[in-house]
């Protein structure tokens, strides 16, 4: 199993044999490269750990488990996990800050435990065959087992076309299910429990000034960062000229105690609006004197990676794939990057967003703070009753409806805000930063999601997130301290692929080899001649039919790949 996550763990591999348990794991080594081989254990060897991750509150929580009479072996994160749980015990996860995929195993009370960081940067999957659990970092691994079966959950496919990927816990294989973000389980006996340790809470009312919110906020994002630029290899940024991305690379340079490596994606084939982030991103480069890099990317080399980027996610996926192709030029340079993910989704910027904040008038949805997911599931990309697979299934309303009644807030844009950030945001966004980086054994640690840092955001009303049109205005308040102001509120880009661009030009005789009627055919799942009108249409340059097609090309490859 483990060969199957080499790019996960490129430097070493480590084995726990016992006659009740097997654990197997690969090691990207950034904290204590000497010791911190894995498995690790506590001092009597009856608690072992392995796990995919960092641990940033690793060293204080040494230093007080050392207080308790404690004893380490290593300098290594790991290790502390080890002891924190004979403290702790299954509370333990509750004083981690960090992204971690944990498997624990208890020799004295015959359990296996298993813990997934508070908002979801790390994946891990099980499965339960004949009464043993079988997990992995990636679905490939568990698919390797001759216990597990692979075969398409249906209800899951309806999902992948309404939202561009599998929503969890479910996968695209039945039987196969993801951990959830903040969520331990323990496997005893042949049966699996599992409890939230951790989850988002409805704002309180605080009365904090503007002034007093922008500058907690930059305080504790630097705080965050400095404590992301601690490993023992080289640490880089990501930059794509946008609010987010700089704002970490003007903090990382300001705590960093030399030049840091910072990296941008731009296109050959395609240039639209991307001059003006280029510009960005050389300046704040220039400003903050990084060692700045770019990566030129085409449609043809999207063609041509395609297939192996669908490998990294082992299920069909239709979100961004941009991460994949400037993580190539960071792995040349750097083990860890810095990120800018996260500050969309805790302070407000995408269409829902501003729906729910009332600055959409173009919507023709009725926006209701009472049933959200109604107007919400007005712009998923497959709606229900129109799904190309046939008939009408109202399943993505459904499912929203249970994510919107697990939050309840007075404050609409604070209410959508927290559904999609603990649904959407690690399913989709953390699913293709941790994936495609990881395909280049790259670590991408993502500052806005320190636990602290997103409960701080989730405490602050709406109004402060987005005002008079501003997105994340509360943030740009606090950027507007080590950012000049035309890169604080210039338009955002992104990493984002031209996609529509690339549609209706380069990629689309791709396009149409890929959704043959012939193909479709192969497995039955599509209606063909729905298919066929779709590639008919004559605007493929709309955002609309982009989405639609991308969902269908990307399907049609992966069951290919692991189907065909």
């Amino acid at each position: 199993m483990t060969q199957f996550l080499v790019h996960r763990g490129p430097d070493e591999e480590g084995f726990l044999i016992d006659p009740q348990v097997s654990f197997g794991m690969r090691r990207l080594s950034i904290i204590d490269l000497k010791s911190g081989q894995q498995p690790i254990f506590n001092e009597d060897g009856s608690v072992a750990v392995v796990y995919n991750g960092e641990i940033f509150n690793f060293q204080e929580l040494r230093r007080g488990l050392e207080g308790k009479g404690h004893i380490f072996k290593t300098k290594t994160d790991t290790e502390v996990i080890a002891h924190l749980y004979e403290e702790d015990g299954f509370d333990f996860p509750k004083k981690l800050d960090g992204m971690f995929a944990i498997a624990l195993w208890d020799a004295k009370k015959k359990i296996v435990v298993l813990v997934r960081d508070q908002v979801g940067i790390k994946p891990l999957y099980y499965a339960i065959r004949n009464k043993q659990l079988i997990f992995g970092s990636e679905i490939k691994s568990i698919l390797t087992h001759p216990a597990v079966r692979k075969e398409i959950d249906s209800q899951s496919l309806f999902y992948y076309f309404a939202f561009k990927h599998v929503p969890a816990p479910a996968t695209i294989f039945k039987n196969i299910y993801s951990l959830l973000p903040g969520e331990l389980a323990v496997f005893q006996n042949g049966r699996l429990s599992k409890k939230r340790y951790w989850s988002l809470r409805p704002e309180k009312p605080n009365g904090i000034s503007e002034a007093t919110a922008a500058k907690t906020i930059l305080d504790m994002l630097r705080d965050s960062v400095r404590r992301r630029l601690v490993a023992d290899v080289p640490v880089g940024s990501y930059l794509s000229g946008g609010l987010d991305s700089s704002l970490v690379t003007a903090l990382a340079s300001q705590e960093s105690n030399k030049p840091i490596k910072t990296f941008s994606l731009v296109y050959k084939d395609y240039f639209g609006g991307k001059s003006a982030d280029q510009a960005a991103a050389r300046r704040v480069a220039k400003l903050f004197k990084t060692d700045h890099y770019e990566y030129e990317m085409t449609a043809k080399e999207l063609q041509r990676d395609l297939p192996r980027i669908i490998e990294s996610f082992d299920e069909p996926f239709a979100g961004v794939s941009s991460t994949y192709f400037v993580s190539k030029l960071i792995k040349q340079h750097v083990k860890v990057a810095l990120s800018g993910d996260g500050a969309d989704e805790l302070f407000g910027s995408y269409l829902s967003h501003r729906i729910a904040a009332g600055q959409e008038k173009a919507f023709g949805g009725k926006v209701s703070n009472r049933h959200p997911w109604k107007w919400r599931s007005e712009i998923l990309v497959w709606k229900d009753g129109e799904n190309p697979i046939g008939g009408g299934h109202n399943t993505a309303e459904a499912l929203l409806k249970k994510d919107f009644s697990n939050y309840k807030s007075p404050d609409l844009l604070n209410r959508v805000l927290a559904v999609e950030f603990s649904t959407i945001f690690p399913d989709q966004v953390l699913a293709f930063v941790d994936r495609l980086s990881m395909a280049h054994s790259l670590e991408v640690r993502p500052p806005y999601l320190d636990t602290k840092f997103v409960e701080l955001a989730f405490s602050l009303p709406g109004k402060l997130k987005i005002k008079n049109g501003e997105v994340k205005y509360i943030l740009k308040k606090a950027a507007e301290k080590i950012l000049p102001k035309d890169i604080v509120y210039r338009p955002k880009e992104g990493f984002i692929l031209p996609l529509n661009a690339w549609l209706t030009a380069a990629l689309r005789p791709f396009i149409s080899s890929t959704l043959t009627y012939k193909k479709i055919k192969r497995h039955g799942f599509f209606d063909a001649e729905n298919v066929k009108a779709l590639l008919s249409r004559k605007d493929w340059g709309s955002t609309e039919i982009t989405n639609k097609i991308w969902t269908l090309v990307n399907f049609q490859l992966w069951w290919e790949r692991y189907f065909g």
